[in-house]
């Protein structure tokens, strides 16, 4: 019986300090020191929420940045790829539909050589981030749909340029541009 008595102590003991204590503290250290990422990322626009830093999102609009396709309709819930292989009759004929697709909404470069990024999805269906290859290549676009001058025009190609994040640390990973702070700076072209 002692024995049981000293199990069910532990018990609890080890239930407040791992399912009570450490969590609090990391939660207390994290939103002290980085308030930002531990809130989401998210971005206020004029006091409305428009999104993360860190989740795509869709648009249809022509006169914005598209961001890259997602295997789950930018549903965080689920986050997944869709699993296809490289050799997948399915997966070929998306990236030919892609394809096709951009060739319509971007007849500029009708025919030309797309970006992976625009033609298949992030390994998660959420990722914020296009190449800077991808950005350029619908400057055209946008600034056709957005009736944009000369001047304009060389504005939002600069603004593309702005945007563009550098690898993490220097090394990990590509640069990128997020679609979601490159989208909400276009308005302030116009």
């Amino acid at each position: 019986m002692r024995t049981l008595f000293e199990s069910a102590r532990m018990l609890l003991a080890l239930t407040v300090l791992t399912g009570l204590v450490y969590p609090l503290m990391v939660t207390a250290i994290g939103q002290t020191l980085f308030p930002v990422q531990s809130g989401g990322s998210l971005i206020d626009n004029g006091g409305v929420i428009v999104g993360s830093t860190l989740i795509g999102q869709a648009t249809d609009d022509p006169r914005y940045f598209q961001p890259r396709p997602s295997a789950i309709g930018y549903n965080p819930l689920p986050s997944g790829g869709s699993n296809q292989s490289a050799t997948s009759r399915a997966l070929e004929s998306s990236v030919a539909e892609r394809a096709t697709n951009l060739g319509t909404l971007n007849p500029a470069h009708a025919g030309a050589a797309w970006p992976a990024d625009l033609l298949g999805a992030s390994a998660s269906g959420l990722d914020p981030h296009l190449s800077p290859e991808a950005a350029r290549l619908q400057v055209a676009r946008i600034a056709e749909a957005r009736g944009l001058d000369a001047a304009q025009r060389v504005a939002l190609a600069a603004l593309v340029e702005r945007r563009i994040e550098p690898p993490t640390l220097g090394f990990l990973g590509a640069p990128r541009v997020n679609v979601l702070l490159l989208n909400l700076e276009l308005d302030d072209i116009q």
